[in-house]
Order: C-alpha cells, then sequence, then structure tokens
C-alpha cells in the first residue's frame, strides 16, 4: 500500500488560533498558496514555501507539519 505525505496546517493554525491571512502576513506568501495547502490541493511542498511557514510558526521538527497516510485503494469494496 502506498503511503502519501499529508500536511496538517490547517489543524496547526486552528490550535494555534492563528488565521489563514494572519499566516500569509506572517510569511509574505499570498493567502491562496495558504489556502490551497490547508484544503490539501497542493500536490507538491515547495521548500521554499515550507521554510517560511516552519520559521513563522517557530516548527523545528518536519513531523509536526506533516505526516504519512496510507492511501486508499480504488475500487476496493
Amino acid at each position: 500500500m502506498t503511503k502519501l505525505l499529508e500536511i496538517r496546517l490547517k489543524e496547526i493554525l486552528k490550535e494555534r488560533n492563528i488565521d489563514q491571512k494572519q499566516l500569509s502576513e506572517m510569511t509574505k506568501l499570498t493567502t491562496r498558496t495558504i489556502s490551497e495547502l490547508c484544503t490539501k490541493k497542493t500536490q507538491r511542498y515547495p521548500k521554499k514555501v515550507i521554510g517560511l511557514i516552519a520559521e513563522a510558526l517557530e516548527i523545528d521538527d518536519l513531523n509536526e507539519l506533516f505526516y504519512l497516510k496510507e492511501e486508499a485503494k480504488k475500487g476496493s469494496e
């Protein structure tokens, strides 16, 4: 079974009472970029973007920001 890398950004923002607009201002990233990460629409995670987010949120261990998830098999019932 394949494992997928998932981001926990939405959950972290909620835990810290930070909204997407605030994170956008903290990182100088667009609100669209933040939104796409929070809604898991992003297929790739640019290193610079992750670095800016980790720095803004004072995350030293990327295991706090990401986790591995089992990919559901398509067509299995």
